[in-house]
């Protein structure tokens, strides 16, 4: 073997013992499959793969589950959960390990309004109607599980039972009448209404304007015709997709950064390709109560492979030309 080649050699050998690889890799916890969070986080793997970024994008039972994964689970440096379940994890200041987790968990971006669908019978014609019913407020770990009840104490209405299910078993008990209502929080249009309720299932959207409601949470609204069975506007309530991740100190601070840059720089691609949603998304919104990651903020203006100022001359990239 020639120099040349016992240079090359050596120095892939040296690559592989090391473990490096040719792309960065990326770990987003994001909601179930027929989520509108499931689908952001494929549309963002999707634009940046092609700048050398392998995102993994996780489903999950929701926004609980995912702001614990991102402070602890390895490998899920990012996740995206709703703003209430921010404001719940930054307020309660008694419990030690809501604390710390508040202290790393850091935002990236503010996504987008997650209005809150409650589907039900056709003689429910209202939020306060839920009185006394039997509601499915989304599997335990879900940001659905924790707004519903935070609805119900802050609404004084009382179910007469609340069932913690996942939303397709939610939707399937619904249809055959052993629940009268389920709450899903997620950006319209949600694809699970979109494929499976039609308007022979005798169901719809029951507006959510009780008065303790509209104080405490913005009101918004889900157009008409958002889902072929649902023919009027409907009033309700929402919360905020939020990005986060954890406050990384090395180099996955400027993984995430570079990462976020890439989404900020390419939001318009994101909008024509991705989910309807991103169409709504505004990525400079100011959140109450948290700042902005500041590893993240020093990339939001730089151009994926920008280079500031022409290249010096470099001894070093001399000898990589000349030897390679």
């Amino acid at each position: 073997m020639n120099k040349k080649g016992m240079i090359i050699f050596t120095v892939l050998f040296w690559m592989g013992m090391s473990g490096i690889s040719s792309a960065i890799d990326l770990g987003m916890i994001t909601g179930s499959k027929k989520g509108t969070y499931f689908q952001f986080g494929l549309n963002m793997m999707e634009m940046v793969k092609q700048y050398g970024f392998d995102l993994h994008v996780y489903n999950s039972r929701g926004s609980v589950e995912n702001v614990y994964a991102v402070y602890k689970r390895p490998k899920t440096q990012m996740g995206i959960v709703q703003s209430d379940v921010l404001a719940f994890v930054l307020k309660v200041k008694t419990n030690k390990t809501l604390k710390h987790i508040a202290r790393k968990t850091k935002m990236v971006f503010p996504l987008y309004n997650e209005e809150i669908h409650l589907l039900g019978k056709t003689g429910i014609h209202s939020f306060d109607d839920l009185e006394g019913k039997t509601i499915a407020i989304g599997k335990e770990g879900s940001g659905s599980y924790m707004t519903s009840r935070l609805l119900f104490e802050v609404s004084g209405i009382t179910p007469k039972e609340l069932v913690p299910l996942g939303t397709d078993q939610a939707l399937s008990r619904l249809k055959n009448g052993s629940i009268d209502a389920m709450f899903y929080v997620a950006g319209f249009p949600v694809k699970l209404f979109s494929e499976n309720v039609a308007g022979s299932d005798g169901l719809h959207l029951i507006p959510i304007t009780n008065k303790s409601i509209t104080e405490f949470y913005p009101m918004a609204q889900i157009p008409a015709n958002t889902y072929v069975w649902q023919p009027e506007l409907i009033h309700t309530v929402a919360v905020k997709a939020v990005l986060v991740a954890f406050d990384f100190r090395r180099n996955n601070c400027d993984y995430v950064g570079e990462f976020a840059g890439m989404v900020y720089n390419h939001l318009d691609w994101l909008k024509q390709n991705g989910h309807p949603k991103w169409k709504s998304v505004d990525l400079d919104y100011p959140l109450k109560g948290w700042d902005q990651y500041d590893c993240v903020k020093k990339y939001l203006h730089a151009s994926p492979g920008e280079t500031e100022e022409p290249m010096e001359k470099n001894p070093l990239l001399d000898a990589i030309k000349e030897i390679l």
